[in-house]
């Protein structure tokens, strides 16, 4: 969920979804609109799309047949997609306002007989692309009898324009080797930050119009462009808020909205990511006690972790390590700061942490330095993330609603042991603050953080192990949600869909009969097994 730790399907994220580990990298990505597609074919209906070269319009936004968006890899699922581009303008109500392009492709239902309520998906981030989501999605099979629609969130990597940085992705593979919350990190993060704000603006984007409000209308419009009755809406992570204000401000023509690794616009900032911290490292930490051979092996685990986080923090470590894709060793410093968001990314890697975090207590750090480095200097995270959207997100949507210190008292609730240092910089959002004044766009109206509230059936799904967004974000946004069900999947970190057939059996049958969704499958699920490894 952020610009500068890109876990994956939540942008630093998000949450974040590819070759390297889940959650350690991006996601948690020019245009597709003269490329030559990779994969997919042009044309062809789209449920009620145009077809050959028509097009259709909705207001002034309009859809067009084309090419299938470009995208960092061939992605298998998308072979034999319909796709094309909505043209939208950069921002409504702008007279004489330039338009921009925003890639789609349609993966038809596996069955043959799509319904004629496909699914839509909303990408993590803020910054993803959810054309390059499409796989996960297709092997959850949220396409088995319905076609499922993938857009390009405006900036993102198959959209026109592209708000990348590639400057910001290669601060934060240098920043590996510097302590993380320093305040010369903090300048070099900022400069980093100001460098990709001005490229973008000198070519031309209006960065305030880059945000969670333009987003929705543009899947409102995107309905209307296809000729779409109804469809059903399926977010994760930063894809969630995304979607609840698209409930709330476009309500018509949504049949149903699931709803995985829950953001609320309304709480969205610095100070919820400290409570999410603190409930997926208890999760994790719990099914360990509560598991014989590693409660032996690795006693009062939370004791350790904060212990280490202060000693880390007093006397950072630093190492080298080999990354795949480097020819040259890695230096890595780990500090207390550091530690923290590795463990937020590593709950993807459940069974590990506990050696890891024992490994690094007896003075060998290797294990915890080599995930750390390997999410941020892999060639692959390099120009994916859209960094223009995601702080347009940040800046006009989170920070100006919320103050440092809040986000201060929220760390030392959740961590009343950690040094004030750490708690400065919230997991995921270092030095934002400071990002967003270099950022130099307007607030947005406080109505963006209003709750959403609505009787459309909604699925509120939830992880037991997710340090990103906490479980307790379901019920807090289903109270308003008057025809919700709230499920937490235990044992799985961020987006749950991800990683567990379990959420994916939930979510097909949600899509069967929103009301009345089948989540028996939550009882049968048992926590990893833990990796004890050799005697110390």
């Amino acid at each position: 969920m952020a610009p500068h730790v890109l876990p994956r399907r939540s942008r630093r994220t998000g949450r974040r979804l590819r070759a390297v580990p889940a959650g350690m990298a991006a996601g948690l990505l020019v245009t597709g609109l003269l490329a030559v597609p990779a994969h997919g074919a042009a044309g062809g209906p789209a449920g009620g799309a145009p077809t050959g070269t028509a097009a259709r319009a909705a207001g002034d936004a309009r859809y067009t047949p084309g090419p299938c968006p470009k995208t960092p890899e061939p992605i298998a699922a998308l072979k034999g997609a319909r796709c094309g581009t909505l043209t939208v303008p950069e921002k409504r109500g702008a007279r004489g306002g330039r338009m921009i392009s925003l890639g789609v492709a349609v993966v038809p239902a596996a069955s043959g007989r799509a319904k004629p309520d496909p699914v839509v998906w909303f990408a993590g981030g803020p910054g993803d692309d959810a054309v390059g989501e499409a796989q996960m999605a297709i092997d959850g099979g949220l396409n088995r009898d319905r076609d499922v629609i993938f857009m390009s969130q405006r900036g993102t990597y198959s959209a026109d324009p592209v708000l990348t940085c590639p400057v910001i992705d290669a601060f934060n593979a240098h920043a590996v080797g510097l302590v993380y919350d320093a305040p010369s990190t903090g300048r070099l993060h900022v400069d980093a930050t100001r460098t990709c704000r001005d490229q973008l603006a000198a070519g031309g984007a209006d960065l305030a119009a880059y945000d969670s409000t333009e987003s929705a209308a543009d899947y409102a419009d995107l309905r209307l462009a296809l000729g779409l009755e109804q469809w059903n809406v399926f977010g994760i992570s930063y894809g969630t808020d995304l979607a609840l204000i698209y409930l709330r401000d476009h309500p018509e023509g949504i049949r149903s909205v699931g709803l995985d690794g829950v953001l609320p616009p309304s709480t969205a900032g610095t100070a919820l990511t400290w409570s999410s911290a603190r409930e997926g490292f208890d999760g994790l930490f719990r099914a360990c006690a509560e598991q014989p051979a590693c409660a032996r092996r690795y006693p009062n685990l939370p004791a350790t972790f904060d212990r280490l986080v202060r000693q880390l923090e007093a006397r950072p470590v630093t190492t080298t390590v080999k990354v795949p894709g480097r020819a040259a060793p890695v230096k890595v410093v780990l500090d207390g700061g550091t530690l923290v968001n590795w463990l937020t990314s590593a709950t993807h890697l459940a069974a590990g942490v506990p050696r890891s975090l024992d490994e690094l207590a007896h003075g060998r750090p290797q294990r915890i330095a080599e995930q750390w480095a390997g999410g941020k200097v892999s060639p692959q995270t390099v120009g994916r993330i859209a960094h223009g959207l995601a702080y347009g997100v940040f800046c006009r949507e989170w920070v100006p609603f919320e103050s440092p210190d809040d986000a201060v008292r929220a760390g030392r609730e959740a961590f009343p042991a950690f040094p004030r240092s750490v708690l400065e910089q919230a997991p995921q959002l270092t030095f934002l603050t400071a990002d967003c004044a270099a950022w130099r766009v307007p607030a947005a109206p406080r109505s963006v953080r209003d709750v959403t509230r609505s009787d459309v059936p909604t699925l509120v799904m939830s992880a037991g192990f997710d340090a990103q967004t906490g479980a307790r974000n379901g019920p807090y946004v289903a109270r308003t949600l008057s025809r919700a069900t709230v499920v937490t999947i235990p044992y799985v970190a961020h987006v749950a869909f991800a990683a567990s057939p379990c959420a994916q059996e939930i979510t097909r049958s949600f899509l069967d009969a929103p009301t009345a969704p089948r989540t028996g499958c939550v009882g049968g699920l048992r926590p990893p097994e833990f990796d004890t490894g050799p005697t110390t």
